[in-house]
């Protein structure tokens, strides 16, 4: 199989890193790629924003499958634009990512088909929102409705302050993104991520994990895209994961395709795991980054085809994923002052030794090569330190051992990744 993978991040390094290992790949390609994923794809100067130049390069290297890392070209219609060239595409189409490009959206679609939800409102006017929080015991969630980088989402424990948010949001915080306010009923509990292949029809478990999302150690600071992640999560029992499942990831994709728009991609459902069982943080149409880098590390078979059953309709033939019973962690090492503003261009070395010790892989999220073909620092997150052992203490100890092999006196990591499941042993 000829595959392109869209995309440059530490997500879409991951990917290319696993399906590079399929006996069935003859041609890997990514756009725009990275260096890193050099090692393993041809990589194609086209943008994930250029869905022209995107299409026309699936055509003119005959690829069989695409698959789409980041969510913003599937929110601009990239899988539409494939389907209608005949090439199977490994992503959603523009109307079936309503999921995650508007809150508004998903909080009215969970509500037409029994998908256990907070309870919430939808504004454009500051008045009617502030009244709204009325119906609500501090503190209060509020969300812009659009994509925002995963950073649209605040909760705040005062009523003056959730007062002077909405008017923010409504006032352009976000840009258009939060030119639509959700309004959401705080949910206690805790957090764990599920993913689900879907081909339109059927779904099929593709793991569980738990990530950091807040910059500063002990989850504190302002969130992030994210700071580490481990699977699989304590949290995520068989029971819990069954639960999920029947009671909302095969609901949302049945509803989807009842409503004519049949998901094929990835279904990434945000719970929370509440007294009442589990409810639906948010829905995002992509893997998550850094999910994705230890799902991938702990797929013990090929993942090719399950990709592309995804992708083609042929769920419902595929045995379910073998897992390693090996945990794994990732650890992202940030430039300093991220998510705030940071400075790019710093080197980075001893990635090479970090990524010989055993069990250990360090997918590169935001790096490039300077003149001297030197690593450097091009984005807020950086690297994803990723390391897998026979236990989840192994797997920390190893993934903090690398960290210790890369000299980059710009970069920092959080110290506690994998905390509250560390607590429960």
């Amino acid at each position: 199989m000829k595959v392109l993978v869209v995309g440059s991040g530490g997500r879409e390094h991951a990917l290319v890193w696993k399906i590079a290992q399929s006996p069935l790949l003859t041609a890997l390609h990514a756009a725009p790629g990275s260096a890193a994923m050099a090692e393993h794809a041809t990589c194609h100067d086209v943008a994930v924003s250029d869905l022209d130049g995107l299409v026309e390069l699936a055509k003119a290297e005959s690829v069989d499958l695409v698959v789409v890392g980041p969510e913003n070209p599937l929110c601009d219609g990239l899988a539409d634009r494939l389907h209608q060239a005949g090439i199977a595409t490994f992503g959603p189409s523009r109307l079936a990512a309503r999921l995650e490009t508007s809150k508004a959206f998903a909080k009215d679609f969970y509500a037409r088909h029994n998908v256990p939800s907070a309870r919430y409102g939808t504004f454009s006017d500051a008045a009617e929102a502030k009244a709204f929080l009325d119906q609500f015991e501090p503190p209060y969630v509020l969300k812009a409705d659009g994509l925002a980088a995963g950073k649209g989402v605040v909760i705040v424990e005062d009523r003056a302050d959730a007062e002077a948010e909405i008017d923010a949001f409504l006032s352009g915080k976000f840009g258009d993104a939060s030119k639509t306010l959700v309004i959401e009923e705080f949910m206690a509990g805790e957090e764990v991520s599920v993913f689900a292949l879907c081909d339109g029809e059927h779904v099929l478990f593709c793991g569980a994990a738990q990530d950091h999302k807040r910059v500063g150690e002990g989850d504190t600071g302002p969130n992030t895209g994210g700071m580490g992640a481990y699977s699989p999560a304590p949290v995520a029992t068989q029971a819990l994961i069954d639960t999920a499942m029947k009671t909302i990831i095969e609901p949302v994709a049945n509803g989807l395709a009842a409503e004519g728009h049949p998901f094929r991609g990835v279904l990434f459902a945000g719970l929370m795991v509440t007294s009442e069982g589990p409810k639906v943080v948010e829905f995002n149409i992509r893997f998550g980054d850094p999910e994705c880098q230890v799902l991938v590390m702990r797929i013990a078979n090929d993942f090719l085809p399950y990709l592309n059953a995804a992708a083609t309709g042929g769920l419902a033939e595929m045995a379910p994923i073998d897992w390693s019973p090996e945990p794994a962690i990732t650890v992202v090492m940030a430039t300093r002052g991220y998510p705030e503003s940071y400075e790019k261009g710093s080197v980075i070395r001893g990635v090479a030794e970090a990524n010989r010790m055993e069990g250990v892989h360090v997918f590169e999220a935001g790096t490039a090569r300077n003149a001297d073909g030197e690593r450097i620092a091009a984005g807020g997150r950086v690297l994803n330190v990723t390391a897998s052992g026979e236990s989840l203490h192994y797997a920390v100890d190893r993934a903090y051992a690398a960290i210790d092999q890369i000299d980059w006196p710009d970069g920092f990591c959080r110290r506690d990744i994998a905390w509250r499941a560390l607590k429960r042993h």
